[in-house]
């Protein structure tokens, strides 16, 4: 069907009367006939106006599952397109009786085929899945019941443009599993139901509930582009760069959470490595040497922790800096209670009092007490605590020096009980544990932290902590609480904090972990199990969709949340990058085929 529209235009006698009368004899011109186009052209597939061409699809079919903000790919479409949404309130009667009519349909037919022999259709006992929980929300009045229709125009200045454009955005529809038609045949109709009138002359329409009409609203922003900062990926969303300046945001901190394999470690090596082209400093706490090639490549500082490598910790040393209300000794004091609750585990009331007062007059012996003035001389060690609780007469000390004992005369002898020979004055600094048996990491990652924390608070500088396999420390409420203290209060200290775990359950059981968490700015989730999922899902509120696209996430995809924001991330390295902080043993072992053997040199006479 095609027709053209043109205003008459009769040549008019020349006289002096004004224009508006001369063009339509007496009357006076309407606002019509000044936009009206040269012409209009209506094709059954397009509309052609002026000369512009039009195309309006409709959406028939939705998926089971959609992301929040899955309208985002149309709002960011790279061409201009109108998007007209109808939202229809149903009377919640009339679905309840629709839905339990429909219920006891599917429910005989599963029940026919099960009679009859025949296996029930998978896709019925879905949908029947589906009402009875539509079915039960309902009747709560925890959800209402909508129509929705989603209407699409695409503009283009050929036909041959449109048809791309066209195609493009079914396409893009179509990777949500969403089908959009051409509205063949009706194609004005469809075109002024896009038209800021607000009248739907199709009333194509999906059932919606609350829940899954508010995913429809693009609202949430899908851009995570600062004019500074460090290249964390592609926003899968758009294609557009993910690049934030943690130290922009409210905090720096930032939590990982991941599966083994799923890429978190990559992500982390990549964001120290382009975190040292902004002048910051970076300290990881290692525990299975994935970050020693990518340490040595930059010229960094690889200290090994363990019973034979020469650094050593002193769990007794002060930062010797003063803070306005602060003793620095009653904080160490505090810190070290922890430690040995970790050392030395369940603690009774009596024993603590008992240790409170060793600890204190440990330092006493060497002339150290709460005057900030003393707390430059030479802290004690390991051993003068285990001397002044042997010396005690009650039973309870004696119990806490024999626990001690294994640390400085047993077999974890030399680990803690020596003067701190290291300090941190590389840009890249990492503490390696991976020498050290399981029952003492937590300890040694408490010692290092505590080590860490001391030199942040003397030196103040911009400064990104790593700590990889954070579950350790949420095993301990001590140690825990310890992480989320210095959470609580690396803003001051220009510190960023990262946890990277995948053992999400340790994690978020803890009070304290889901603490650290709302705690940190960015939050990023990569590849999780099925047993983890659900956990996650309570504590960021994630959508349905967003949890199978997690399940389902290939190596270095995920969900990257900073602030009120977040989107489907892409980690992307160059080559040059790759090769510094790949893991896969795969890659490892080619690179070993494929480096020169050492030279020999001359064979012996």
């Amino acid at each position: 069907m095609k027709f053209n529209f043109k205003p008459a235009s009769k040549p008019q006698p020349k006289t002096d009367r004004p224009l508006a009368e001369t063009q339509f004899g007496r009357g006076i011109t309407s606002v019509q006939d000044i936009i009206a186009p040269s012409a209009i052209e209506v094709d059954f597939s397009f509309q052609k106006i002026g000369n512009s061409y039009f195309r309006t699809l409709f959406v028939s079919g939705y998926p089971r599952f959609v992301n929040a903000n899955w309208l985002s790919p149309l709002i960011n479409f790279d061409h201009p397109l109108t998007t007209a949404m109808y939202i229809y309130p149903v009377e919640g009667k009339d679905i309840m009786d629709d839905l339990r009519r429909k219920v006891g349909e599917m429910e005989a037919e599963i029940q026919s085929d099960t009679e009859r022999g025949r296996v029930a259709d998978p896709s019925t006992k879905v949908k029947l899945e589906d009402a009875k929980k539509l079915q039960e929300q309902l009747a709560k009045g925890a959800e209402r019941f909508f129509q929705f229709g989603l209407y699409i125009t695409v503009t283009a200045k050929t036909l041959e443009e449109l048809n791309k454009i066209t195609q493009q955005a079914q396409s893009t529809l179509g990777s949500l599993l969403i089908i959009a038609k051409t509205a063949a045949l009706q194609i004005e109709q469809a075109f002024k139901t896009t038209l800021p009138t607000a009248h739907d002359r199709l009333m194509i329409t999906r059932n919606m509930d609350t829940t899954s009409l508010a995913t429809t609203f693009p609202f949430t922003s899908s851009e995570l582009t600062q004019n500074q900062g460090v290249l964390y990926g592609i926003n899968e969303h758009n294609g557009s760069l993910i690049i934030l300046d943690r130290f922009s945001l409210e905090n720096a901190n930032m939590a990982i959470f991941a599966k083994s394999g799923a890429g978190k470690s990559y992500l982390v090596k990549l964001e120290a490595l382009r975190s040292l082209m902004f002048d910051t400093e970076i300290i990881i706490v290692d525990p299975e040497n994935e970050y020693q090639k990518l340490c040595e490549a930059v010229g960094g500082q690889y200290i090994n922790f363990s019973f034979s490598a020469k650094a050593k910790i002193n769990p007794f040393d002060l930062s010797q800096t003063y803070e306005e209300g602060q003793s620095e000794l009653g904080q160490k004091v505090l810190s070290l209670h922890s430690l040995f609750k970790i050392i030395m585990g369940q603690i009774s009331p009596q024993e603590e009092a008992l240790l409170d007062r060793a600890i204190i007059l440990t330092y006493k012996q060497k002339g150290i007490t709460p005057d900030p003035g003393t707390q430059k001389k030479e802290p004690p060690l390991l051993e003068d605590l285990y001397k002044v609780l042997a010396g005690m007469e009650e039973a309870a000390a004696e119990s806490l020096a024999s626990r001690l004992e294994k640390y400085v005369k047993g077999s974890s002898r030399g680990v803690f009980d020596q003067h701190t020979n290291i300090d941190i004055t590389n840009t890249f600094t990492v503490f390696s544990i991976k020498e050290l048996e399981d029952a003492l990491r937590p300890v040694a990652m408490f010692m290092i932290l505590d080590f860490i924390w001391t030199k942040v608070k003397r030196d103040l500088k911009k400064r990104l902590l790593i700590i990889d396999e954070a579950w350790y420390l949420m095993k301990y409420p001590d140690s825990a609480s310890f992480v989320y203290s210095m959470a609580k209060r690396a803003r001051k200290y220009y510190l960023g904090l990262t946890t990277i775990t995948q053992d999400v359950e340790d994690f978020l059981n803890s009070d304290y972990g889901k603490a650290i968490v709302t705690n940190s700015s960015i939050q990023i989730l990569m590849k999780q199990s099925t047993a983890a999922i659900d956990n996650l899902a309570k504590v960021f509120y994630l959508s349905e969709g967003e949890k199978h696209l997690l399940l389902a996430s290939g190596i270095g995809h995920g969900i990257i949340f900073a602030g009120s924001n977040h989107v489907a991330i892409n980690v992307v390295a160059s080559p040059e990058e790759h090769s510094l902080i790949t893991s896969d043993p795969r890659e490892l072992l080619k690179e070993q085929a494929a480096a020169p053997l050492p030279n020999p040199g001359p064979a012996p006479a």
